[in-house]
């Protein structure tokens, strides 16, 4: 049965939810001797009036005592949080008196964690526009409470749900803030862990865009991320979710981030990184912003000998690099460049030239350098061009020694 109340919202109220007298969802059921439960209110308001029978059955009272009905009152209050917030249950939604619902049942448990019906229904509001996440960003203590609830809760569950709401919330306006304090000990880390080995698809996606905002936002936060191996090596498996190119992105993403520091870039590297980012870049399903991102991040480790020495060692990974230039988008050739740049001419490295080389290494730089780049870029296109000219001459040059002692017939 649907009913409209007051502020225009349509709700469908489940039978037993409703008091017998009042056809109104019961706010304190209790039960009669009878074992028929009603409103409180209600069925004083008849045995106040003289009745010594229950209003459903007619049967003769024994007892006018009444029992409260906690197990019903509990699924009336899930049934509530949950539903009275979740837009698409309705021929209309309200958002001002979802908006409204919402902030009673945050001040009513400031005190207490949240239930799963109420955290799924903040999910719901949240995921429906910029204009709720903006609500909700700025309700007093709701950041808060959500950190909180994150840093103490034991169950996955609520948990996941919390992360979601933080991603959600995080570009708002001094959520960062907040969450930089409220988040920098090392029970929100181990939080953080929990969801990315333990949780779903959604919340591990989640619990990487945070942690990627966090060390974007701010340089300690970042440290202290980057610390946290069991962090990046669950952030590294992110990146290898070959089905779900989201994932994919914010894990490389969040690594970028936290990736600034000689060591953390050894230890990706020590992970796995070169090798999977090799992987992708010689796929073909691979999105524009998942390309630009490897890119970047196999930049970055090439800044150091490690990573310098596993991508030269991978045997797709140079290749699938030069391959890659000019073909996807100005971030993937200046990245690109870089890479190239600092294998071949600063550290001299003669496995990648030569791969280099064999993929039309040359040819690509050149036309690298008359496209619209950057200075800098156009700068390490021309120290290539040197580098590649060399190589080339040396390879003629031993060719015609080679030939020169071949008779002709």
């Amino acid at each position: 049965m649907a009913r409209e109340n007051t502020n225009g919202l349509y709700l469908s109220v489940p039978s037993f939810f409703k008091c017998p007298i009042s056809m109104d969802v019961m706010k304190s059921p209790v039960s009669l001797c009878t074992g028929v439960t009603y409103d409180r209110a209600s069925i004083q308001k008849w045995l106040d009036s003289g009745h010594n029978t229950c209003p459903a059955t007619m049967q003769v009272l024994q007892s006018t005592d009444v029992v409260p009905n906690l197990t019903l009152r509990r699924l009336i209050r899930v049934w509530s949080d949950s539903y009275l917030l979740r837009p698409e249950s309705h021929a209309s939604f309200n958002n001002h008196f979802a908006l409204e619902s919402l902030k009673k049942l945050i001040s009513s448990e400031q005190t207490q964690n949240l239930s799963l019906g109420t955290l799924s229904s903040i999910v719901n509001f949240t995921k429906l526009s910029v204009e709720n996440r903006e609500s909700l960003a700025k309700i007093d203590g709701f950041v808060p409470l959500m950190a909180r609830i994150f840093k103490i809760s034991n169950e996955i569950e609520v948990i996941e749900l919390v992360i979601i709401v933080l991603d959600l919330i995080s570009p708002e306006k001094g959520v960062k803030e907040q969450l930089i304090r409220l988040n920098s000990d090392d029970a929100s880390l181990s939080s953080f862990s929990v969801v990315l080995q333990r949780g779903g698809l959604e919340a591990r996606i989640s619990a990487a865009r945070v942690l990627e905002s966090l060390a974007a936002f701010d340089n300690e936060s970042r440290r202290i991320i980057a610390d946290q191996s069991i962090l990046l090596k669950e952030l590294y498996h992110l990146t290898n979710s070959e089905a779900d190119q989201t994932a994919v992105e914010a894990g490389l993403a969040a690594l970028i981030a936290v990736s600034t520091s000689r060591q953390t870039k050894k230890e990706i590297v020590r992970l796995g990184i070169v090798r999977t980012a090799g992987k992708i870049l010689s796929g073909t399903e691979n999105s524009v912003t998942v390309i630009e991102k490897v890119m970047k991040i196999l930049e970055m480790v090439s800044t150091c000998t490690e990573g310098r020495t596993a991508i030269s060692e991978d045997e797709n990974c140079v290749s699938a690099v030069v391959k890659r230039l000019m073909k996807v988008s100005p971030a993937v050739t200046e990245h690109g460049i870089g890479v190239i740049w600092s294998l071949c001419y600063m550290s001299r490295d003669r496995t990648a030239q030569e791969s280099a080389m064999r993929n039309n290494g040359l040819t690509k730089v050149l036309l690298v350098m008359q496209s619209n780049c950057s200075g800098t870029v156009r700068q390490m296109c021309g120290q290539l061009v040197k580098v590649f000219r060399v190589n080339s001459k040396s390879c003629l040059a031993s060719y015609e020694t080679r030939t020169t002692h071949i008779t002709p017939y």
